[in-house]
């Protein structure tokens, strides 16, 4: 247990390193383009890049369970198929909507703020998660957790206000960000153990495309022109931001404890902050080292392996 663990926290690690690099690339995309068309495009792209994954997924799958098919019935088979398909397909379009909805809000709050307030204010769902959690499915986390989510909060805050705290316009859109991508989390955590991850991650981009292609038609002017121009960040976001690393997330966040799963997604603030200063040799203050210190600091706390006692306890609640 300890071992998938920690084999799904590196993968959610990896979740927010493509995540924290994203930042830039949204940022540079809507010199080009609006942000209800720069999700579509994203999200589209996001969707086709799964789709020969899933391809050669399932002819592996098919090889696999033909050596060890004939036990079950045929009408329990098929049973079992419609109803996994009809979970796949309501797990895909909640996640769909609220992906739609949350990179909506974020694409429109970073025109009215900084790169660096609008990556604090989304990684606040660290807190939120764990209060809905609390609230909807009564899932307790031990006392680490909150310490935990305490330090991360510090750190980032750290990391990213520079220039005070005076809620913008800006800010309360990507406040409105945050809590949708804690519901888009919590929503994951309900349905992961249940679907095939990556077809669930294919609906939800197509459902998340279409749904942001109508306000991109109705607001804005989508242009080829504008589309091309913007090419490198669009394929960045759609490729590996939404085709790989939401299918990571979902795969990551499978029989993980979702407040744990929030804590180090909100690792691509701090991630965004050191790939400026490694790869565009941007200088880091002392203030941001420390906040990316307490940020490891909060995921090492997070990861350290629970008493018996308490496992039992969150058995019996």
């Amino acid at each position: 247990m300890q071992k998938l663990q920690l084999k799904n926290s590196l993968i959610l690690l990896l979740t927010a390193t493509i995540w924290g690099v994203a930042f830039v690339a949204q940022s540079v995309g809507m010199d080009y383009v609006g942000p209800f068309t720069f999700n579509m495009v994203r999200s589209i792209i996001g969707g086709l890049v799964l789709i020969p994954c899933i391809f050669l997924l399932d002819r592996f799958k098919a090889k696999s369970t033909a050596s060890d098919s004939g036990s079950a019935s045929s009408d329990n088979r098929h049973k079992n198929i419609f109803q996994r398909n009809k979970t796949l397909l309501i797990g895909g379009t909640c996640c769909g909507l609220l992906l739609a909805f949350a990179s909506s809000f974020q694409q429109m709050g970073i025109q009215y703020t900084t790169v660096g307030r609008a990556g604090f204010i989304t990684a606040c769902y660290i807190i939120i998660v764990p209060i809905l959690s609390l609230i909807f499915f009564k899932k307790k986390c031990r006392f680490t957790i909150w310490i935990a989510v305490a330090l991360a909060l510090v750190g980032l805050y750290f990391l990213c206000i520079t220039d005070g705290f005076a809620i913008g316009k800006g800010d309360i859109l990507v406040m409105v960000c945050s809590f949708l991508f804690s519901l888009h989390i919590l929503v994951i955590d309900h349905f992961s153990p249940l679907v095939d991850g990556v077809k669930m991650s294919c609906i939800q981009f197509f459902v998340c495309g279409i749904v942001c292609a109508v306000p991109a038609f109705l607001t804005e002017t989508p242009e080829i022109g504008g589309i091309l121009q913007a090419r490198m960040p669009i394929l960045y976001a759609g490729a590996l931001s939404c085709g790989v690393a939401y299918t990571l997330q979902i795969v990551g966040q499978k029989n993980m404890n979702p407040t744990v799963a929030s804590l180090i997604l909100s690792m691509e603030s701090c991630i965004s902050v050191l790939a400026g200063w490694v790869i565009l040799d941007q200088k880091l203050t002392f203030r941001e080292i420390g906040g990316c210190v307490l940020m490891f600091g909060a995921i090492v706390l997070a990861q350290l392996p629970e008493s018996k006692r308490s496992m039992q306890t969150e058995t019996q609640i």
